[in-house]
């Protein structure tokens, strides 16, 4: 499977960093799992990519969520990427919605002006008490790009420009920031605040060139020569992400754990045995009566587990 990259680069003596990830493979090992819509596939490449770019910046060991609950034909869409960026992701459709392929995220998620976006900020290692942070906004744009720009204004204060494209075997994103200029003292940042905005306004016109099918047909370090070429920028090692699944036979006990003895009991009276796939990579795990009932002798509490209707499993 080809190695998929992500680039940092920052303007020299610029406020601006910036962002290319090129997840192409990953985004075909996602796909490979499931057969969405095309309208659907486009929208989850585009989240894929940009919870790369957003993750590539945690300051924690954890993991990112990105979910859009939805109004439309589309309930759910789910990227979780951790500081690693091991990524996976999935789609809940209702059951008989017909999607059209030039759908848009308003057909799809927002139809009533209900749709919400979700970013949940998960710590692997928590102290106690502690509980994951989550932020919560409206469905406040035409396209997934633009939503995540004004979730980063809103809720993080931090100007934010996104450009995301995804096809059939292509995903890729760039994302421009514009950094604080510590106060604006001189001793701190050599820029002033006009120079500040000038060059983000310059770095975001250029962004601005840049078309889906570019995007789609070229690569990210030909991207960043093409796009930023008068620029002077220092760009750092690339990481590289990559699909991985969380799911295992203790997490799924678990969830079987919080559904409760009586629900679990009735659906292995009508169905024999329980048949679990996870939503996100398809393995499937079997639990019989006897699995079952070792669960609930255990006195141990249930792992805190949000089911892949929520966010993950």
């Amino acid at each position: 499977m080809t190695q998929d990259t992500l680039q940092k680069f920052i303007f020299d003596n610029a406020a601006v960093r910036g962002e290319l990830v090129d997840i192409s493979a990953t985004w075909r090992e996602i796909q490979s799992r499931h057969a969405y819509p095309v309208a659907v596939k486009r929208l989850l490449g585009q989240m894929v990519s940009a919870a790369a770019l957003l993750s590539a910046n945690l300051k924690f060991n954890g993991a990112i969520v990105m979910q859009i609950h939805g109004d439309g034909p589309v309930r759910l869409l789910v990227v979780e990427c951790d500081s690693q960026l091991r990524m996976r992701a999935t789609a809940k459709l209702d059951d008989t919605a017909a999607v059209a392929d030039d759908a848009t995220l308003t057909d799809l998620l927002n139809q009533t002006g209900r749709g919400r976006f979700v970013i949940t900020l998960d710590p692997a290692e928590k102290v106690p008490g502690q509980q994951p942070y989550q932020g919560i906004v409206p469905l406040d744009g035409e396209d997934v790009a633009t939503v995540i720009e004004h979730y980063m204004l809103r809720s993080e204060q931090l100007d934010t420009k996104l450009w995301l494209a995804a096809s059939d075997d292509t995903a890729r994103g760039l994302l421009l920031q514009k950094l604080p200029l510590h106060g604006g003292k001189a001793e701190a940042n050599p820029l002033t605040h006009e120079e500040a905005l000038e060059t983000w306004n310059r770095a975001s016109m250029l962004g601005a060139t840049l078309k889906e099918e570019e995007m789609l047909a070229t690569t990210i370090d030909v991207l960043l020569q093409r796009l930023f070429w008068e620029e002077t920028i220092r760009v750092f090692d690339p990481v590289h992400p990559s699909f991985h699944c969380t799911c295992n036979r203790e997490k799924v006990g678990n969830m079987l754990k919080m559904l409760g003895r009586e629900e679990v009991e009735a659906a292995l009276a009508e169905q024999g045995k329980l048949g679990i796939n996870c939503d996100f990579c398809g393995k499937h795990y079997d639990y019989d009566a006897v699995d079952c009932a070792q669960l609930f002798a255990s006195d141990a509490p249930a792992e805190a587990l949000i089911h892949a209707t929520e966010a993950k499993h």
